[in-house]
């Protein structure tokens, strides 16, 4: 269920947002007596330099299934995702909020700077299992960086069709996800499930710009967009258009970052040729100068260089690692089979780009230039 505030001009850069007792008044109790948990958030997705959304996700019950009349061997929890989205909000500025009653429904974001401003953004994917890993690779965010916003490369869950696994991802996330803006990729493990457009509030690709860059996220998996090839091919090429248009217009923007779950480069020896619809972005890439591409789906760290553009892979999240057998050749920085995560520190014209364990040692550095 959504729901939409506006708020009136604020005049301080922190502003305390309490949406308890608008959105909840007596329902904590009531949803206690129905038996209703908070699995999920609070977070803050879609956000703008004008307006955000905060979600949470609340399991209302449990359905179970089995082979026998009267023995249930499975059961999958029954979610629903609750958000607000607050509008007249102003850029640049932190906003805190409460988004149900007790500590755990605080959170806060920030939006999006006007103009050239310095600012930090983290980059990992592929956290769909090995969930102590997952957890280790967010302990390390948290310890070693402290981004403005996070960009997840996909693959969120293993089967994003299944309720029971999203309460376990947002569990590893909460802590990451209450204090900053959450922007995901739509990976090959979500299965275009509705549940994952539910609680991400999201859109198969979209662009946003966070101070003087600009972000695009695509949607590469084509296997699951649509049933027959004539609908894959049509989502492509639709797609395809768009991406052209949307970074033809962003030709003023210092940097142009890409985010997709496949990626056009791999040293993953049986992955490599497979992902050609994303190795054929590569002259759209060039031509419309893109500054980096980040990527997830191959489980470990992969950065190239290719055309004077850099692509990084971050699929260290907490799915099986990868060997990196085969590195192109010619275009290769660095290869590693780890987890992993990226911080990116974006200072006027100069973006640093590091890459690091979950420990915090440093794999890769790198600077871009407008």
């Amino acid at each position: 269920m959504r729901r939409t505030v506006r708020l009136c001009a604020l005049t301080t850069s922190l502003f305390v947002l309490t949406l308890g007792a608008l959105l909840w008044g007596a329902r904590p109790a009531a949803a206690q007596a129905n038996g209703e948990k908070i699995v999920g958030g609070p977070y803050a997705v879609n956000v703008g330099p004008r307006s955000a959304t905060v979600v949470w996700v609340i399991q209302k019950g449990e359905a179970a299934v089995g082979t026998e009349p009267g023995k249930m061997e499975r059961t999958a929890p029954i979610l629903r995702a609750e958000s607000i989205t607050l509008t007249a909000l102003r850029p640049g500025l932190t906003y805190y909020y409460q988004s149900f009653p007790g500590e755990a429904g605080k959170g806060s974001f920030k939006t999006p700077p006007a103009g050239a401003a310095r600012f930090q953004f983290v980059v990992y994917g592929d956290t769909r299992t090995r969930h102590d890993v997952h957890r280790t690779v967010v302990e390390g965010i948290l310890k070693n960086a402290n981004p403005d916003f996070v960009m997840h490369t996909g693959d969120l869950v293993a089967d994003g069709g299944d309720t029971s696994q999203w309460p376990i991802f947002f569990d590893a996330e909460r802590e990451l996800l209450r204090k900053t803006a959450f922007f995901p990729a739509l990976g090959n493990h979500e299965r275009n499930a509705k549940n994952y457009f539910d609680y991400m509030d999201a859109r198969p690709y979209y662009s946003f710009n966070w101070g003087s860059s600009h972000f695009t996220v695509i949607n590469s998996d084509i296997e699951n967009v649509g049933a027959t090839d004539t609908e894959k091919d049509s989502f492509w090429k639709e797609q395809a258009q768009w991406l052209a248009a949307d970074l033809r217009d962003a030709q003023s923007a210092d940097f142009r970052f890409v985010f997709a779950h496949h990626p056009p480069e791999t040293a993953v020896r049986r992955r490599q040729g497979e992902n050609k619809q994303m190795t054929e972005l590569e002259p759209m890439f060039e031509k419309y100068r893109v500054s980096a591409g980040f990527f997830g789906h191959d489980h470990n760290y992969q950065h190239y260089l290719k055309n004077g553009i850099h692509y990084f892979t971050t699929g260290g999240g907490g799915a099986p690692l990868y060997d990196v057998d085969t590195p192109p050749e010619g275009i290769t920085v660095k290869v590693v089979s780890t987890e992993n995560f990226v911080v990116v520190n974006v200072d006027g014209k100069t973006a640093r780009v590091e890459a690091r364990k979950p420990n915090g040692e440093l794999l890769d550095s790198t600077e871009l230039h407008q």
